[in-house]
């Protein structure tokens, strides 16, 4: 590489920098996957056990279970309701349910909270959580 060539080359990589910076905050943001559509307002009312896994997308564990979540969640579809919360995108809900470590999982029968886990675990520590 020719050293007259240098400020060229920084110049392409800033450009290409600033093209993928734009490129990323013009991207839509990620929405929940499993039970995104639900809100955590039918904890209250559900007939069917729930299980609400609080996550980010930045964070390795959530992103091991993210999977299984949304595979107990077809799985148990009209036996148990799974959601999936953002923290990032819904930090007042988690504030709420006293979240400070995820993934955080806690279960519901009848709008009362029965169990709570914070950290990755296997689906069927998910399904024990929900009493199924």
């Amino acid at each position: 590489m020719n050293k007259s060539n240098i400020p060229l080359w920084l110049t392409g990589a800033v450009i290409l920098l600033m093209g993928w910076i734009a490129f990323d905050m013009l991207r839509p943001p990620a929405r929940g996957g499993a039970g995104a559509s639900a809100s955590i307002a039918a904890v209250r009312t559900a007939k069917v056990p729930v299980l609400v896994e609080f996550y980010a997308d930045w964070c390795g564990p959530c992103k091991v279970v993210g999977p299984m979540v949304e595979e107990l969640s077809r799985e148990l579809q009209g036996k148990a309701l799974v959601i999936r919360i953002n923290i990032d995108e819904q930090p007042k809900v988690a504030r709420e349910h006293g979240i400070s470590g995820i993934p955080t999982f806690i279960a519901y029968q009848s709008g009362r909270e029965t169990a709570r886990q914070v950290g990755g675990i296997p689906k069927e520590k998910m399904r024990e959580l929900l009493g199924l």
